[in-house]
């Protein structure tokens, strides 16, 4: 019998566990340090991150300095927009880096905490003394499940992160074109929701025209009419709303106000046929206030209102102010609170652009409640606001186009200021009115002409920066000064009308008065121009017209039948008279006809 070859005993197979528990450690240690690595990094950075901030950087702090002591200096203020625009990108670009530097952060620890607790798992001793052969399997693919854990972990967090870098936003310009908006430099076109200069010109958008001078571009406006044959008057409607706000003109549609303590609206009349578009009343405006001082000399609608060509905008006595598309339908409406205005509400609205200028110039100047403001057009949400440390005042804002940048150009005992429509930032500022300030500024030749009410007639250069009422006058004329009425320019002359009717005609170049006319009428409208004509309303219904000229001469007058305390508004080949009776048309006819 043979001998019997002794059994070899077999091999154990290797244990899975300490295979799989390697791979989660090692997974572990690579998570462990890629989070201390980039915990490292933050703090550096955090530290770092002290010297770009754009609050703290000594230089902007010199540059901001020697900017005190020369406020005039433009080079310096321009290397302080760009040095604040450096320091406010790097700035940004930290607290980006400092968020993405926390979702690693977090998903390293996520991974390590996984791991180590896979780790521990594997070690844990197994009840049975062996592993059968087909663990060894078992073991491989966890091997394999760490591996692709740690690589899914990391693909989700680099998808998380990519995905948060597609959404974030920035307040920092994106191109050429925003850094030139930033600078001020910009040049580009109005906005896309608002007309062009063009348009404006065409039409009557606010108080005075265009740029609220008083002055229509054309010289086609009728220089005669007859209220009694009908001659010249296109057609006649009666008032349909009560009010002293005088109409603008938008292509084939007028606008104004009225109303009272119940109801204020705005109504749109035909520029053709002068037949009611529609009317609109302003209701359920929120945070509505009661008006607390409107005497009649005003009433709730002596504002008058406004267009950029795409709304129409309205405001009352009471502080409400609403926006309404050219068809009537509202866009929005607020509320400003009860205005404090010893004579009520006056001053009229303006436009830049998509933006509307509201002036509220109310109370004592130590109670801080005057304010200008821009708002979208297209929401009635605040751009900006500046406040004003002026008392009330009845004056409307003229926006113009001088030293390269819009200018705001408002007054209020004792100053007349610009402010730069972009951002409400304060140009310039004169020094030299007194009184209750009511007449509007108009601008033309380059020089802005303000009346100090019945005491002097000031002639201002807009090109200046800070307190310029040393360096920027012109000249000054004390002569029949007028004390309601604006006045207006053709750029060679001035005129201003005093309330008891004195038209003086003044040399716009050096403020030499050319010759006066008293009229013995009395006149709450402000004089308007057009071609060699200036168009004179009294209250009591006298209509003249004089020649625009070096010498005087009254070309046209009419008794109209009605009383004006409205100023004219001009279009196309028209003039709109807002009478206490009646709404007025002058302008081409096919026939005489008796009205």
């Amino acid at each position: 019998m043979p001998q019997a070859t002794p059994t070899q005993p077999a091999t154990a197979p290797r244990s899975p566990a300490p295979q799989a528990a390697r791979a989660w450690r090692l997974t572990a240690w690579v998570a462990g340090i890629f989070s201390l690595l980039v915990g490292v990094a933050m703090i550096v950075s955090h530290f770092g991150a002290r010297a770009e901030d754009p609050l703290k950087s000594p230089l902007l702090k010199e540059y901001k300095e020697k900017l005190r002591l020369s406020p005039a200096d433009e080079p310096m203020k321009q290397r302080i927009r760009a040095l604040d625009l450096q320091l406010r990108q790097r700035y940004f670009s930290q607290l980006s880096r400092t968020a993405s530097g926390v979702c690693l952060l977090l998903g390293g620890l996520a991974v390590f905490v996984m791991a180590t607790a896979q780790a521990s798992r594997y070690q844990k001793s197994l009840p049975l003394p062996g592993l059968k052969s087909e663990d060894l399997g078992k073991a491989a693919r966890a091997a394999a499940a760490a591996r692709w854990s740690v690589a899914a972990v990391g693909a989700a967090i680099g998808a998380f992160l990519l995905v948060m870098s597609f959404g974030r936003t920035t307040p920092l310009p994106r191109g050429p074109a925003e850094l030139a908006k930033l600078l001020g430099t910009d040049t580009s076109p109005a906005s896309a929701d608002a007309a062009s200069p063009e348009e404006f010109r065409r039409n009557w958008p606010c108080f005075r025209g265009a740029d609220g001078s008083g002055v229509w571009a054309f010289t086609n406006a009728l220089g005669a009419w007859n209220p009694k044959t009908g001659e010249g008057i296109a057609w006649k409607v009666p008032t349909p709303a009560i009010g002293f706000s005088s109409p603008i003109v938008w292509g084939d549609r007028v606008f104004f106000s009225g109303g009272n303590a119940a109801l204020r609206e705005v109504v749109c009349l035909g520029a053709q046929t002068g037949q009611t578009l529609w009317r609109q009343a302003v209701t359920n405006v929120p945070g509505t206030a009661q008006a607390t001082e409107v005497p009649d000399s005003t009433g709730y609608a002596a504002s008058t209102m406004a267009t950029d060509g795409r709304r129409v905008y309205v405001i009352f006595a009471n502080g409400d102010c609403a926006a309404f598309t050219l068809e009537g339908k509202p866009v929005w409406a607020r509320s400003f609170g009860a205005l404090k205005n010893a004579y009520g509400h006056a001053t009229s609205l303006a436009t830049w652009q998509d933006r509307l200028i509201v002036q509220l110039d109310q109370g004592e100047p130590d109670e801080g409640k005057s304010k200008l403001y821009a708002l979208d057009g297209r929401t009635g949400r605040v751009v900006w606001e500046r406040p004003r440390k002026v008392g009330g005042s009845w004056a409307s804002p003229i926006v113009i186009e001088a030293a390269g940048k819009g200018q705001i150009v408002v007054l209020a005992a004792q100053w007349v200021i610009a402010y730069a429509a972009k951002d409400g930032a304060e140009l310039w500022r004169v020094e030299g009115l007194n009184g209750e300030i009511t007449p509007s500024p108009a601008f033309a030749g380059g020089l802005v002409f303000v009346a100090s009410p019945s005491e002097k007639l000031l002639a201002i250069r807009p090109d200046g920066s800070g307190d310029v009422t040393k360096t920027h006058l012109a000249w000054t004329n004390e002569d029949n000064v007028p004390d309601v009425t604006s006045p207006a320019s053709n750029g060679d002359l001035v005129f201003a009308l005093t309330t008891a009717g004195m038209l003086t005609c003044y040399d716009a170049k050096d403020g030499k008065k050319l010759w006066e006319h008293d009229f013995e009428m009395e006149c709450h409208a402000s004089p308007a121009l057009s071609g060699n004509r200036i168009y004179l309303l009294g209250q009591k219904g006298t209509a003249v017209v004089v020649e625009a000229a070096r010498q005087f001469k009254e070309l046209f007058r009419a008794e109209m039948g009605d009383g004006f305390h409205a100023s004219p508004a001009f279009a196309q080949d028209r003039i709109f008279l807002r009478g206490v009776t009646n709404v007025w048309c002058l302008g081409p006819v096919a026939a005489p006809r008796k009205l």
